[in-house]
């Protein structure tokens, strides 16, 4: 069978946007594609297919589930036609995600300092007092130009109306860039010169940006600063990202136990003795950072490294304490964010959410929860959401007592219909549920954001949930002209 025939076979689901398709009219920037692509048939795209899933496998780009009995390391699924995006609706993305972390920014700077919005009343204090990710041992540290959000995964959704809405802000240690990476060398490989005559925008750049920033945000008069990238090790879920970020910018991949702190300065152990380190980026959560003063029990952290940071003589990226911003009760308030530190509207609005320790938005939900998903505040990766439309009642009803004995853990939203993308899945063209997380780096410069991101696809048919732990995969994300 030839694509086109392909092409003419794949439908859209009923009141759900597809990227792809106007009702039955293919898009302009998804046509352009396709007619690069028209010679080929079924067989020509299954021998794509089976070459991609070889070049992962030898790449070894891999990703872990804790809770598989299989194993804990699967390949990342991979679909091999590329999710497509114009120039323009990107230069709005762009603009939405920059305008969103300059406010991120600023209230982070805020809510360790002089905490004004919450003297405003604008976002309430006692959400900030009852957030676990709000550090007050890093209360009133001056972090390197003012910057704590260096890295963010800004997760977005297209919905029905086929507009952007942000659905969640990452600010602690966003994974995923290696997959986008990845995805853009294996397209290379599977379809040759397709890019250039495309005219798509390159992500290749990302590892050079990033080292950039990481290295301003050294400590003052320190003209090569040693930048390290800190892991937990060989078995965190993301640890080959950690392999490839570190292998790409050139830096040291150092565990806890590679360092050392004396006289509140950070040292590597090297086989020429110790060298002292200015940067880390750090691959570990806020908890397990510096045993004396967060968890005691911590083997990954390195002691003494909050009194280094206290002093200004290490720059840890991210900062910590970044957890408040991400929690998922206080990304309801980032629109008054906006609007109180840039008095501005917002860009890119947020999908309506629902505080479950509000009493009258807790019952409208319980009342609607066929149309709601509902999820905890300080989990990612799929982990602990209810989605309303699939529960069984036996699950509902052990869920409301959760709420009911916890409720600032819980938010719910709207279910929203995720918009649709083409995948080619058992010799045939589906349409599958995606997401969008772009990667923003802050410098002392401004942001900087490479053209596109990680799409992630809900491969099973209907599935809205994308994420890799529930059985999501990915696809290479194209900016075109």
């Amino acid at each position: 069978m030839s694509l086109e025939n392909l092409l003419h076979e794949y439908s859209s689901t009923n009141g759900i946007w597809d990227e792809m398709l106007d009702v039955r009219q293919i898009r302009d920037h998804y046509s352009k594609v396709f007619t690069s692509l028209k010679e080929l048939d079924v067989t020509a795209l299954q021998q794509k297919d089976r070459l991609a899933g070889e070049l992962f496998m030898n790449q070894g780009i891999t990703f872990t589930v804790y809770a598989d009995d299989a194993g804990i390391e699967r390949i990342f699924p991979f679909d091999i036609i590329p999710r497509i995006i114009t120039g323009l609706e990107w230069e709005h993305v762009e603009k939405g995600i920059t305008q969103r972390l300059k406010a991120l920014n600023l209230f982070l700077k805020d809510v360790y300092n002089d905490q004004q919005i919450l003297k405003d009343r604008v976002v309430p204090a006692s959400l900030i007092a009852s957030c676990p990710h709000y550090t007050r041992e890093v209360f009133g540290i001056k972090v390197p130009h003012d910057i704590y959000v260096h890295i963010s995964g800004i997760d977005l959704i297209r919905g029905e109306d086929g507009k952007f809405y942000i659905l969640e802000d990452n600010l602690r240690t966003p994974s995923g860039v290696s997959y986008m990476l990845e995805n853009r060398e294996v397209t290379k490989r599977i379809f040759p010169d397709l890019l250039a005559s495309n005219k798509v925008r390159r992500v290749s750049n990302y590892p050079l940006l990033l080292h950039d920033i990481l290295k301003q945000m050294a400590p003052a008069q320190i003209s090569n600063p040693n930048v390290v990238l800190l892991t937990p090790g060989i078995y965190n879920a993301a640890y080959y990202e950690h392999t490839f970020l570190a292998r790409q910018m050139g830096i040291s991949l150092v565990e806890g136990r590679d360092l050392v702190v004396d006289n509140h300065k950070v040292y590597m152990k090297t086989t020429n003795g110790l060298e002292q380190v200015h940067v880390i980026y750090r691959r570990i959560d806020d908890e397990f950072l510096d045993p004396l003063l967060f968890r005691s029990d911590s083997a990954l952290g390195v002691p003494g490294l909050m009194s280094a940071y206290r002093k200004g003589n290490v720059a840890i990226v991210n900062a910590v304490g970044n957890g408040v911003a991400d929690d998922k009760a206080v990304y309801a308030y980032v629109p008054a964010m906006i609007k109180y530190y840039l008095n501005e509207e917002p860009i890119l609005n947020n999908v309506p959410t629902y505080q479950l320790s509000d009493a009258e938005a807790r019952e409208h939900v319980f009342g609607n929860i066929g149309n709601m998903v509902v999820k905890r505040t300080n989990q990612s990766g799929g982990y602990g959401m209810v989605m309303g439309n699939t529960v069984t009642e036996e699950d509902w009803a052990k869920a409301k007592v959760e709420i009911e004995r916890d409720s600032r853990s819980f938010i719910a939203q709207p279910i929203i219909k995720l918009s649709t993308v083409p995948c080619f899945i058992d010799g045939i063209f589906q349409p599958r549920h995606v997401d969008l997380r772009p990667y923003a780096l802050c410098g002392p410069q401004g942001v900087q954001i490479v053209p596109g991101g990680l799409t992630r696809v809900a491969l099973r048919a209907g599935s809205l949930v994308v994420n890799s732990s529930q059985g999501g995969g990915s696809k290479d994300t194209w900016v075109v002209d």
